[in-house]
């Protein structure tokens, strides 16, 4: 019996990897440029068959004579992966002022229909919405386990990166919103315990809070005259972002980098992926793109 059971969870596996590198190969064939100057290289399991995708296509799209890509980390994780792959790694504080990425390719633990994402658990995601909103597009990499109508569907919680020192007050505001147990994540797996910190030391901390609404729920909603319905993706976010002590959210929500260049914002991108490439567990690729509504939240 155990036998059987490690055969099927082998199995599961080997479909998930094989649907994130069958995703990251359509994404980066149908967005990258070996002559694009400066790209944003993303964390997780996921984005590592995108650098590899990325290295296939130099292969047999070399560079122009002269050209360098550069390949801006979103934290410690991948630009590890960046060094291995034989790319050129750059930190995002040594970019051109006045340099914006030619796209960004990043994973996502949740994704819903309007293409708001929830992001963070890899502990990133202060760095990962820095490199989003400095790409003129953020494409996202996922499998199709991360594909739902609704956030926090099948993702337990909003990780969020807040300052140490004030875990207490902002734990208790979180409760305040309706997080049922928020907590610190701790650090897993290793001799020493006690909360996990990132690249900025600060602790990540994961806030469960019942599904949020998409926009056809809020029309439906409306139309219905339902008391206390539950949060949008943008209220929620807001929300959070303006509890003292919250670094950043792990909710990508708002404009995406075409609608930025549309509106005018020199030098922003924005949170929201322009496209998601999902790997599906039957071997096909499923694209979900930005509606041309998608600004009207």
């Amino acid at each position: 019996m155990a036998a059987a059971v490690n055969v099927s969870v082998d199995k599961a596996h080997s479909t998930i990897e094989s649907a994130k590198r069958k995703a990251a190969y359509a994404a980066v064939a149908a967005h990258f440029d070996s002559s694009m100057p400066f790209v944003g290289i993303g964390s997780g399991s996921t984005i590592v068959y995108g650098v590899e995708a990325i290295v296939e296509h130099l292969k047999t799209h070399p560079p122009p004579a002269g050209h360098i890509n550069w390949f801006v980390p979103t934290g410690y994780q991948s630009r590890k992966v960046i060094e291995a792959a034989g790319l050129n790694p750059l930190s995002f504080d040594s970019l051109p002022a006045d340099a914006m990425l030619s796209v960004a390719f990043d994973g996502a633990d949740e994704v819903d229909s309007d293409l708001n994402c929830i992001k963070g658990g890899g502990a990133c995601l202060f760095q990962e919405k820095l490199v989003a909103l400095r790409a003129k597009k953020f494409v996202c990499i996922a499998d199709y386990r991360k594909k739902q109508e609704n956030l926090l569907t099948g993702w337990p919680a909003i990780p969020i990166e807040i300052v140490p020192m004030a875990e207490k007050p902002v734990l208790a505001a979180l409760r305040a919103l309706g997080s049922t147990d928020p907590k610190v994540r701790e650090v897993t797996g290793q001799a020493k315990a006690g909360p996990l910190q990132t690249d900025q030391n600060f602790y990540i901390v994961d806030a469960p809070f019942r599904k949020l609404l998409n926009r056809s729920d809020v029309r439906a909603l409306r139309v219905a005259h339902v008391e206390d319905p539950g949060y949008t993706v943008p209220e929620l976010a807001e929300a959070i972002k303006s509890i003292p002590g919250v670094l950043e959210v792990g909710l990508f929500w708002g404009i995406n980098g075409d609608e930025a260049a549309k509106k005018g914002l020199k030098g922003q991108g924005g949170q929201k992926p322009v496209a998601v490439y999902f790997g599906m567990s039957d071997g096909e690729v499923s694209v979900l793109e930005a509606k041309k509504s998608d600004d009207e939240q």
